[in-house]
Order: structure tokens, then sequence, then C-alpha cells
């Protein structure tokens, strides 16, 4: 039986160890900022974005990897016979799904594309998920089933400090952007059906430290998670405050925080802070 080999963007927020654990390839997103072209994970860290954004002149640009590194890839991981799984992030945000399907059409090598609908921790628990069966001698379908399982049981919430990004982006009006600075607005928004939902409007931190509040209470009383995680793009007080919160109701489920990747970071500003688990 010929093997299945992982492939992924880089907005997948995997661990190192998982990385080189189930073997995966990882195909970079880039990044320009101030016209220099920046290759995530090659010649720039998620932990050195954020600084370098906040140093932009203008907001930082993103784009889908090209179609060749994709053929390329797929090509190289299927010379020995092997089929390729190849996981994206939800479309929604970016058409790397489409980069994937064109390059497909362009390799020898047998390609299923799979769209995670989600991205960052989240998209990591379906792929690492996706692994374990493959591992354990499943089909691609087998794969895909679980990942579809581990969706339907995911949560992602995201807490959004300054909608400036979002102006800057065309994801919300200036005016409506000039407005929420003078209400000092936060916002929280919750990713289901491969989309961007906005699910509280409030003034200032108290409004959002009560949406967590109200979010953990949820997490509390449902299904026990299986795995936890916390992406932020700087939001150290806020990650420190949800991380003792989830520790508590969780003491002996690790939380793995980390910096999220420039093409989340730049949509979502500064100070984000998200919340991503999924359960039994």
């Amino acid at each position: 039986m010929s093997q299945v080999k992982i492939v992924c963007d880089s907005s997948a927020g995997l661990t190192e160890e998982e990385i080189k654990k189930y073997n995966i390839t990882i195909i970079p997103l880039t990044v320009m900022i101030d016209d220099t072209i920046y290759v995530e994970r090659e010649t720039i860290t998620n932990d050195q974005f954020p600084e370098m954004m906040k140093n932009a002149k203008s907001l930082p640009k993103t784009s889908q990897p090209p179609i060749g590194k994709f053929v390329d890839a797929f090509d190289k991981l299927g010379a020995d016979g092997s089929e390729v799984l190849c996981v994206t992030m939800m479309e929604s945000i970016s058409g790397t799904v489409h980069a994937a399907e064109q390059a497909a059409t362009m390799t020898k090598t047998k390609v299923t594309v799979y769209d995670s609908q989600t991205t960052d921790q989240g998209m990591a628990f379906q792929i690492v998920a996706a692994a374990k069966v493959l591992e354990d001698g499943g089909s691609v379908d087998d794969a895909i089933a679980k990942m579809k399982d581990v969706l339907a049981k995911s949560k992602l919430y995201l807490a959004i400090d300054n909608l400036d990004n979002l102006v800057a982006g065309g994801r919300v009006s200036k005016f409506a952007g000039a407005l929420s600075n003078i209400l000092n607005i936060k916002i929280m928004l919750q990713v289901y059906g491969g989309q961007i939902h906005i699910i509280m409007k409030g003034r200032g931190t108290k409004a959002i430290h009560k949406e967590w509040d109200r979010i953990l209470k949820e997490m509390a009383e449902g299904p026990k998670p299986v795995r936890i995680g916390i992406s932020h793009v700087e939001g150290d007080k806020e990650v420190d405050r949800l991380k003792a919160a989830v520790e508590e109701l969780y003491p002996n489920i690790p939380v793995v925080v980390r910096e999220t990747v420039p093409i989340i970071a730049t949509h979502t500003g500064m100070g984000a802070c998200c919340l991503l688990y999924y359960t039994e």
C-alpha cells in the first residue's frame, strides 16, 4: 500500500515537534512589509513579525504560496509512489486552497486537497489527528473523515483589541474604525462554517473579559477538551489572564501558547488573543 504524506500551508499552528514527528511538508505563505517580501518560516518568524508590523509605513500585504511551490512539493513527495493529502486554511481568508487545487492538476502525484475550514492551531488539531490515522494505516478518506470530526468539535474565539488593521485592510469602514477608537470598542470573533463571525461588540477591556468569562463557562459546561491552544499578537496580558483561567478549569491539559502567523496577525492587529480547542 502506498504511503500518504501530508502537506499544509504555513498558517497551520503546528509545533516543530509535530512537524518532525509526522514528517509534514510546510508550504510557506509570504508577507510584504514596505516593499520587501518575507517568506514565513524561512526569512521571518512569528515572533519577529509584530515588531516589524508596528514599525511598517503601511499595512503588510500577505500572499498565498505560488502554485509552483505546491507543484514542486507534490512532485518530490510523490516520486516514490506516495499519495499526498494537502490541508489548507479556510478559503474565506486566503486563496491558498485554489493554488493547491490548481497545482494538484499539474503533478503526476495523486493529491487530495482539503480545506480545513479554519486556521492556526485549529488547523493543527485536524492535521495531527489525520496524521495519527494515516500512521495507523488509515486511508486519505479515513484521515479526512477524522479531520471533519475534529472540526465539528472545535471552537475558535478571537478577541480584537483595536480595529486599525481591519480598517487598513478594508474589512471595516474608516468611519466605523474611527468611531470604534473614540469609543474604545473591542470585538469578539468566532470562526464557524469556514467564515469569521462577530459575536460581541463592547466598550473597553471589561467587555472583552465578560465575554471571555461567558465563553469559559460554556467551555466548562461542555464536553472535555482534548487539546487547547492560545494564539496571539503580542497580547501578553490578556494571554496570561486567559491561560490562568483555562488552567484553573483543566489543570491536566497542557495549553499551547504561541504568537500567531503573519497572515493572521496582519488582519487582527496588535493585542489580538485567540482561544482554540476541540473536545471529545
